[in-house]
């Protein structure tokens, strides 16, 4: 079965500028997931989509391949990503040839582990069509989320009878982390939310996504705790 890997990285940031292309621990932010997808033994090629001639220039130092600058109608800060996906999926089909999967890694995600993307692949199967990747959410809607309704009134998001009395006694809901989405080929015209679903739950230390400099702060402490730690075996 062929597998191939997307990343998706807009040359425009509002929260970090050139964010993409940004050192963190001295190495460009995107090669983190360049490096991770090159590491999966199920993926055969890396596919890098930008409108970014520098951050073309970095993913095919090392060793992504990027076959055109993104068009700027799909580089906009409202372009949705999976016609972004779906673009570059077609080019791949039409000038390489057909694959199975798509393996989609947010560049801004650097904290994934090669585990999780193998997790995730190894849960698509014939039954499924598309894999996301989420954190258990701090905050809860049956319990501590509100919202004002059409009263005018402020009320719990997902009201019960009874209520929650505990948000241990709530059903557990996630917070995507946009990290890792799987599709088959077939199945990516779908989306995420018109067919079945598969979850793989990360902990919150591995699903920040750097949208901010405290969040790059954030992520080169962490990335430095987990380097420390294996230095000291």
């Amino acid at each position: 079965m062929k597998t191939i890997a997307t990343i998706c990285a807009r040359g425009g940031s509002v929260g970090v500028p050139r964010k993409n292309i940004s050192l963190l621990k001295g190495k460009p932010l995107i090669v983190y997931t360049i490096e991770q997808a090159l590491s999966v033994h199920q993926i055969e090629s890396v596919y890098v989509s930008t409108d970014c001639p520098e951050i073309a220039e970095v993913a095919r130092a090392y060793g992504a391949i990027v076959p055109f600058l993104r068009p700027a109608e799909l580089a906009t800060s409202t372009a949705a990503k999976i016609p972004v996906i779906q673009h570059l999926c077609d080019w791949v089909l039409e000038n390489v040839g057909p694959f199975d999967r798509i393996v989609d890694l947010d560049p801004t995600s650097p904290l994934r582990l090669i585990s999780d993307i193998e997790a995730c692949i190894s849960l698509l199967d014939n039954k499924t069509d598309a894999v996301i990747t989420a954190f258990e959410s701090e905050k809860n809607p049956y319990f501590n989320m509100v919202e004002y309704k059409e009263s005018g009134l402020l009320g719990l998001v997902c009201d019960t009878a009874g209520g929650v009395v505990a948000r241990q006694l709530a059903p557990s809901v996630y917070s995507m982390n946009a990290s890792i989405y799987v599709w088959h080929r077939e199945t990516l015209a779908k989306g995420l939310w018109n067919g079945a679903l598969k979850l793989h739950v990360m902990p919150r230390e591995r699903s920040i996504d750097i949208d901010s400099p405290l969040d790059f702060k954030i992520v080169e402490m962490l990335l430095s705790a987990r380097d420390a730690e294996v230095n000291n075996g």
